[in-house]
């Protein structure tokens, strides 16, 4: 088999992070239209995933956050997005490299994207660098919550958030 100098892998990588990029800067500028909310599960300690230790402990290896009702200040730059979120009442301000994202899906159009991570750097515990203060400035406006984890989803809680597993949403 022929070696493959142009790395088609990669290019196809990169143009789809550009769709990610591109749908989340839209989101930032305009809010999400529509019914269109946003599941992206990423690596927590991948290189440059910024999370509380509180965050962390619950999800060590991967973490999905919804994009949908209670967001703020999402900022996208050419290699992460930073976000506010509330969980379980408690603000936060994630930040989150393109590189460690996993998976992307909009479940409102049946639209999703999957990444491999296989090669995402992780950082060891001790070197994890603490999360950024939420902007105490900061409103929420419309558009995030957080997920991940149990089989059957949990009752939302008051200012809290939903915790959903990604799998329900994928065609079986």
């Amino acid at each position: 088999m022929a070696t493959d100098h142009i790395r088609y892998d990669v290019l196809a990588r990169d143009a789809l992070r550009g769709v990610l990029r591109k749908v989340l800067t839209d989101a930032a500028s305009h809010g999400l239209p529509g019914e269109h909310h946003f599941f992206i599960t990423f690596v927590s300690k991948a290189e440059g995933v910024k999370l509380s230790s509180r965050l962390l402990a619950q999800y060590p290896e991967e973490m999905t956050i919804i994009l949908q009702h209670q967001f703020w200040d999402l900022t996208v730059l050419e290699d992460r997005f930073e976000v506010g979120l509330s969980f379980g009442g408690i603000p936060e301000r994630l930040i989150v490299p393109f590189s460690a994202i996993k998976s992307f899906l909009d479940p409102s159009v049946k639209f999703g994207l999957q990444f491999d991570t296989s090669d995402v750097a992780e950082v060891a515990p001790e070197n994890l660098p603490a999360a950024p203060a939420p902007s105490a400035l900061s409103v929420p406006a419309p558009a995030a919550e957080k997920a991940e984890a149990s089989d059957e989803p949990s009752p939302p809680s008051q200012g809290g958030a939903e915790v959903v597993r990604l799998d329900r949403f994928r065609k079986k």
